[in-house]
């Protein structure tokens, strides 16, 4: 008797605890029955349960719970081609939440959100290949972006309305053109900046050249000038010698005679190995043979 007690008791504490379930802040939870989503009998709607504690026919109705937060794709970067024909590889995200949770349930194998999300990137990247597919890409830089975005959000809401989610936003973070025509770009880019450098030290040159043959042309007109000054300058000298040689002679000739000739003397003799073969009675020596510069007659 007592062991059937015991039997009875665990039995009744499985099946409450196995009546009970508690739904977390953030979640939301359905109930499966049969492998049908529970709904209101009245208005037909799935039953969804807010957080909280809650009831359920134990082993007959099962609980899914699924994040009702806001969540955040943000998948790889993905190649679309433009209205010009041109590749862009375009780097996105998209923020969703769930907002029918019967459907996303049944729309996604049971609430898988690894194939919901690959489900809203099919659709959201096909709402934007539309969008790029109408544009240039000057057109894409130079404003339409956020049109971009818009038009794609507003596709992307309407896409995914069967999956049970709601598109919240769409944004295009990053816009690159693929690496070999981001290549053969740069690689023109630098021909083209080659050329001009090439252009300007040529120019360069050319002025540098000019620059060069105007200081040599000054300078030459400038020694020419100044060989002319010293040319001129040395004649006046040579002028004021004369005339003071001349002066000078004219109010002391023998003395004249006689410094020069000591002059002379000194410059003969002054090292002491030059050796002169002269008459004694040359012109040369009359001042050492006489003091007053005569000869003897």
């Amino acid at each position: 008797m007592k062991n059937l007690i015991a039997i009875i008791v665990v039995v009744l504490v499985v099946l409450g605890l196995s009546s009970v379930y508690v739904v977390k802040e953030g979640e939301r939870a359905i109930l499966i029955q049969f492998g049908k989503v529970e709904r209101n009998a009245e208005t037909g709607e799935a039953m969804v349960f807010e957080p909280g504690l809650h009831f359920k026919i134990p082993f007959i109705e099962q609980v899914k719970r699924l994040d009702a937060r806001l969540q955040t794709l943000d998948g790889d970067p993905d190649r679309f081609v433009t209205s010009e024909k041109k590749d862009l590889i375009v780097d996105t995200y998209v923020m969703w939440r769930i907002n029918d949770f019967s459907t996303f349930y049944l729309s996604t194998n049971g609430g898988n959100y690894l194939q919901a999300e690959a489900l809203l990137t099919r659709r959201i990247n096909s709402g934007l290949r539309s969008e790029f597919g109408n544009r240039t890409i000057s057109d894409i830089v130079s404003g339409e972006r956020d049109e971009l975005m818009r038009e794609a959000l507003i596709q992307g809401s309407e896409s995914a309305s069967d999956l049970g989610v709601e598109v919240l936003d769409v944004r295009v973070m990053q816009i690159n053109l693929p690496d070999e025509v981001s290549q053969s770009i740069y690689q023109r880019m630098r021909a083209e900046r080659q050329a001009v450098a090439t252009e300007h030290r040529s120019e360069g040159r050319e002025q540098a050249e000019f620059i060069r043959a105007d200081v040599d042309a000054r300078v030459t007109v400038m020694l020419a000038d100044a060989k002319r000054q010293s040319r001129e300058l040395r004649g006046e000298g040579d002028a004021q010698a004369a005339k003071i040689y001349a002066d000078a002679y004219q109010k002391d000739a023998e003395f004249f005679a006689f410094i020069r000739s000591m002059e002379a003397y000194g410059e003969s003799f002054g090292s002491g190995n030059d050796m002169l073969v002269l008459d004694a009675n040359s012109d040369f020596f009359r001042y050492l043979q006489n003091m007053m510069g005569k000869t003897e007659e």
